[in-house]
């Protein structure tokens, strides 16, 4: 490791945390300017320890970065047809706290991690988070680092739970066919560490998460807008909400909305009570803040009162939600919006108003509308540019949303996203899996096609990319290795202690070059470590194999770690403060258990 080329890329390496940790500058603009550094170094110096432009930038080929791109896709089929929310709404709605919704996330996730590849798993829930956090009143950074650790604790489990454990079970096989005459790992092998190492973090991250982890909001929150929306939904008959009280329908802890008002088929108007049954055709008079007015629009079994939405001559999928204010010349001034005609007049649905801070009563198309008066309106895009040079409304402004566009279709993308991780599962061809999930989407009109382009977020494919050509930086100047052997060479001759250093040095591998290149690194070293004890090389192997996966330090070692990053709004600091003590359990039980189970 005494090169100046090794040195070089460990400085790059731990340069690149440290500026990510107090957030210099964008992470994609530190990833490239860190891979910049060594590629110039290579290009002047002309040493082959270090790579080229072209090795460097290979990064970006990576079949997990391509793989993550297409997981973008397949998550905005999920989110724009609400698959996600039908598919787990019926057990995550009936978290009422924090600790509710972690245990009913966490361990599923972890279960199904053990049998599903555990990237397609966490992709396909972190849509349900953001819901799920506004629901108990807290902030999705509570809840998106631990649902990638649950997943990568659960995928310790079994030989496919992940692509690390097939890849050193791979490497094991081939050395008994070339002659070792240890056994085959079997499939739940692992599982002796990585249950008890699960259950023992999911317990941790439940405990410690509202102490270790940021609760970073936004400086805006639903409850600081002072406009009150009055909105109007109807119950849909024989919908999923039709017969259940609005306690169990999940409507009674809307953040930053409450429900003013039933109003019966038969005119009768009941309370709002939490044991008050719904009924079909029921409509529900809500107020609240336009975050929260926007978001009702997910809630599967209610739909636009009297159906207004759905008699525009504009399909469901191209509309979107428009503010607009009432000016003193518009047409309508004094008369009530069922009078005025309003959808017909403007081909506009009125979905919600506000007047001020002022609470609205009765039904939507009974308000009568004053000068000043905003309308949350469901148009197509051409409704901005007619409008916002008509005197009607003083201004017209898109509102930013995450409704389900394409209810529809749900079933649709729910299949597709089962069928995707049953064949990932089976074949662990995952990038083929999610190509064709991702196509499949658009095919069955579950995203367009503009949609799916613009949901890819290139920060985090530029940083994976970045940081995959670090890591071979790492690997080729010799750094990793070199790293990996002065820890064993502590360890003298104890084979507790080399297991230990086995274990120490693929974790630290793992967090610089990511969890496949640390197992294709230290299996050999691990190997020869055993042989040079003369003891057998299954402890090493499962130790390898474990603290491979083991990647809770930095966002950089996993790639459901890097998934969360933005999303999360997490630095660098969360992921060592939180996963520091994760990372200390494991490393405790896998050295008190592999020596019980596998004899030296």
């Amino acid at each position: 490791m005494g090169t100046w080329e090794s040195w070089l890329a460990i400085a790059v390496a731990l340069t690149l945390l440290l500026t990510l940790a107090f957030r210099v500058a964008a992470t994609d603009l530190l990833a490239l300017g860190c891979l910049a550094i060594l590629v110039v170094a290579q290009a002047i110096s002309g040493t082959t320890l270090l790579p080229t432009a072209e090795q460097a930038f290979a990064g970006y080929g990576n079949s997990g970065l391509v793989t993550v791109a297409f997981l973008f896709a397949v998550v905005t089929g999920l989110e724009f047809t609400g698959g996600t929310e039908l598919a787990t709404g019926w057990f995550l709605n009936r978290a009422k706290t924090l600790t509710g919704a972690q245990t009913r996330l966490f361990v599923p996730v972890a279960v199904m991690s053990g049998f599903l590849n555990n990237t397609p798993v966490v992709v396909a829930l972190m849509p349900v988070v953001g819901d799920l956090a506004k629901r108990i009143n807290t902030s999705t950074s509570r809840l998106l680092l631990p649902l990638s650790y649950a997943a990568i604790l659960g995928g310790m489990c079994t030989l496919m739970g992940t692509s690390t454990n097939l890849l050193i079970a791979d490497l094991n096989a081939e050395k008994i066919a070339a002659g070792a005459t240890h056994r085959q790992l079997g499939f739940f092998d692992p599982a002796w560490v990585g249950v008890p190492a699960t259950i023992l973090g999911v317990i941790y991250m439940i405990i410690a998460s509202r102490w270790l982890l940021p609760d970073r909001r936004g400086a805006i929150s639903v409850s600081d807008d002072p406009r009150q929306y009055t909105v109007e939904v109807q119950v849909e008959p024989g919908g999923p909400l039709a017969g259940r009280t609005i306690e169990d329908a999940g409507l009674r802890h809307l953040p930053g909305l409450y429900i003013a008002e039933i109003q019966r088929e038969d005119g009768t108007i009941a309370a709002a009570k939490p044991q008050e049954y719904l009924k079909d055709n029921d409509v529900l008079i809500l107020v609240g803040a336009l975050d929260s007015v926007v978001d009702l629009r997910k809630i599967r079994g209610l739909t636009t009162s009297d159906d207004q939405a759905r008699k525009l001559k504009v399909p469901a999928w191209q509309r979107t939600l428009v503010e607009a204010v009432v000016s003193p010349r518009c047409g309508l001034l004094g008369k009530t919006i069922r009078e005025g005609r309003f959808r017909s007049h403007y081909n506009a649905a009125v979905v919600a108003v506000a007047r001020g801070d002022k609470r609205l009563t009765g039904k939507l198309g009974d308000v009568r509308l004053e000068t000043g008066d905003v309308l949350l309106l469901e148009a197509s895009p051409s409704f901005l540019h007619r409008q916002g040079e008509s005197r009607d409304f003083f201004l017209v402004s898109k509102v930013k949303q995450a409704e389900i566009r394409r209810p529809e279709q749900a079933w649709y993308a729910i299949a597709i996203v089962l069928l995707m991780v049953l064949f990932a599962a089976t074949t662990q061809k995952i990038l083929c899996a999610s190509l064709v999930a991702a196509i499949a989407m658009i095919l069955f009109r579950c995203c367009t096609a503009s949609e799916a382009r613009r949901s890819i977020d290139w920060s985090i494919l530029i940083v994976i990319g970045a940081a995959i050509g670090i890591g071979s930086a790492m690997g080729q100047s010799g750094a990793a290795a070199g790293i990996a052997n002065v820890l064993l060479g502590v360890a003298g001759s104890d084979p507790i202690l080399t297991l230990a250093a086995v274990y120490l040095a693929t974790m630290l591998c793992t967090e610089l070059i990511t969890n496949n290149a640390a197992a294709m690194l230290m299996f050999p070293i691990a190997m020869g470590a055993a042989e040079g004890l003369g003891c057998a090389p299954e402890p090493m192997i499962i130790a390898v194999m474990i603290a491979a996966s083991a990647s809770f330090l930095t966002p950089f070692g996993y790639q459901t770690n890097m998934m969360v990053y933005g999303v999360g709004g997490y630095r660098v600091s969360d992921y060592v403060k939180f996963g520091l003590p994760l990372s200390i359990i494991v490393f405790v039980v896998s050295m008190t258990v592999i020596p019980l189970v596998w004899s030296f």
